[in-house]
């Protein structure tokens, strides 16, 4: 919904502060400040709820606090008829408004009520103290850094660069006091490493099915309760499908988007459940050779990411997002998150019950800064809300509660999804096996080609100061035959790839790129009477 950042301190400058909210300027379409002897805050808003009466900075009634907020809560209806029988008199609809409501009310244990994709600054304005605070999963993102004399706190790390300090993240489910000029002290107000821990197990097939059906569909309608168009990014695979089929059913306004070479998997089963679904469908369509490293460079900019697996993503991922504005879409949802849920990928399956729910867990707490930053930064990066009904809480807690053999069964993996919505998946993509989006786009080894700038571009931006690019976890466990302990020793042992690595990697992508041109070199032609022509021998 917003790009948003403060300057807090008795040092804080205005120059300084404009510059950092000027780099978030995609993230929405109008700037709103409040400037202040000590207080700097501003907001780059994505007008999506209560678009004319929601600006930013919110302050409360009595003129005590301030808030800078990024995102959306999407029970603040609830929040405010509870609320308002509690006595708070409301001046608009917002959920902004909500969110500093609910705070006046509950104070800190207001965060446990929000239900949604948010990253929130509150501001005591008389002494500078600012109550820093994100969501569960950390969809939305919040980074600060310290100058002397000066707190800032931003949505994105480009923002913080220019102080050439280090800079720190509130790690998801974390909230806490910021002084102005002294400590952070931030704690988790969610656990996502005891998530589902003391709840019954869910072994019955039949109620499993039940419940993910009734929650992930509760998160989807949460998730278009808005008057805007809603956009989905359709890799024609069994989450963004569902995704697709849910938005059509609830929302009267929908358009799919995909991306992919012309006659990618990806793009054909996309373009045959947009058809079937009678969807507005939207293809991006690129070709190896449209990816260059200019376009590396720009989703490296833009995404901020710290594993080269994701910036290979980010490159894939940019330009849909970018078709997506050309479309005027403000708003669209994502299947994100479903992989590291409901058993996904096979090292989950090769271990046994109990380390595949903390190899789960280490994925799902590391979201925040692989795929959903990668998501967070392309999306807003180009003015466009992405929701992740995947994620939303209550299906990340029941998931925890779920067997492995209900995840995969029959060979099939996610097989209790497929099972809980059988009945309205077409059995095309029931059936279609899962295959990550880059490779299946046809785009990923170009991408990879590139692969030996990535740290160096990287560290270009000044994004070392948050941490530098590390060599992707998931080719460290699988070198660590899944072992999680293992793993995570091996990468802070070895954090970058060895320039060895980087040559055999180099080797491998440029043979991929090299062989469309040999075939068509040694391929058969035709004659002009359009003949194929046998090669001389």
């Amino acid at each position: 919904m917003c790009g948003i950042a403060l300057s807090v301190g008795p040092e804080a400058d205005p120059a300084t502060f404009r510059r950092m909210l000027a780099v978030l300027a995609p993230r929405g379409e109008v700037t709103e400040t409040r400037q202040e002897n000590g207080l700097l805050a501003g907001v780059r808003r994505l007008r999506i709820v209560e678009r004319e009466g929601a600006a930013q900075p919110w302050v409360s009634p009595d003129e005590r606090y301030l808030l800078c907020y990024n995102g959306e809560v999407f029970n603040h209806r609830e929040l405010r008829g509870e609320l308002t029988r509690l006595g708070y008199a409301f001046r608009g609809g917002s959920d902004t408004e909500a969110v500093l409501a609910a705070f006046l009310c509950w104070g800190e244990d207001a965060v446990s009520r929000l239900r949604g994709e948010f990253a929130l600054a509150v501001v005591e304005r008389a002494t500078g103290r600012a109550y820093l605070a994100r969501d569960p999963l950390g969809v939305k993102p919040l980074y600060w850094s310290r100058a002397p004399g000066c707190l800032h706190v931003s949505s994105e790390v480009k923002a913080l660069v220019g102080h050439a300090a280090p800079i720190s993240e509130v790690p998801p489910g974390h909230h806490g006091w910021a002084e102005p000029d002294g400590p952070v002290r931030l704690r988790p107000h969610v656990d996502l490493l005891t998530l589902g821990v003391g709840l019954p197990v869910i072994d019955d097939p039949d109620e499993a099915a039940l419940l993910v059906r009734v929650a992930l569909t509760d998160s989807i309608r949460m998730r278009v309760d808005t008057d805007l168009t809603v956009g989905v990014v359709l890799s024609g695979g069994l989450d963004s499908s569902l995704a697709l089929l849910h938005v059509k059913e609830m929302h009267p306004d929908c358009v799919a988007v995909t991306v992919g070479v012309p006659d990618s998997p990806d793009v054909a089963y996309a373009r045959r459940l947009a058809a079937d679904l009678g969807v507005p469908h939207e293809v991006v369509e690129l070709r190896p050779r449209d990816i260059r490293l200019a376009d590396v460079r720009e989703a490296i900019r833009i995404c901020e990411l710290t594993e080269y697996g994701d910036i290979i993503n980010a490159v894939v991922t940019v330009p849909i997002f970018r078709r997506l504005r050309e479309l005027g879409v403000k708003v669209v949802l994502t299947g994100d998150g479903s992989d590291e849920l409901f058993g996904g990928y096979p090292m989950y399956h090769q271990v046994g019950p109990e380390p595949s729910r903390q190899l789960s867990l280490h994925k799902i707490r590391n979201l925040c800064r692989t795929e959903l930053q990668r998501v967070d930064r392309a999306s807003m990066g180009h003015g466009v809300e992405a929701r992740v009904p995947f994620l939303d809480l209550s299906v990340v807690e029941l998931a925890m509660r779920l067997p492995l053999e209900l995840k995969m069964r029959d060979g099939q993996e996610k097989w209790i999804v497929r099972r809980a919505f059988a009945d309205v998946l077409p059995e095309y993509v029931r059936r279609r096996p899962k295959n990550p989006m880059s490779y299946s786009s046809g785009l990923h080894e170009r991408a990879r080609l590139y692969k030996p700038f990535f740290a160096r571009l990287h560290r270009s931006f000044g994004y070392d100061l948050l941490e530098p690019v590390r060599r992707d976890f998931d080719s460290v466990l699988t070198r660590c035959g899944n072992d999680l302990d293992a793993a995570i020793a091996d990468g802070l042992a070895r954090p970058d790839y060895t320039v060895l690595e980087h040559a055999r990697d180099l080797v491998g992508a440029a043979k991929w790129n090299a062989a469309p041109v040999v075939r068509r070199l040694v391929g058969p032609r035709r004659t002009p009477g359009g003949d194929e022509a046998a090669l001389p021998g």
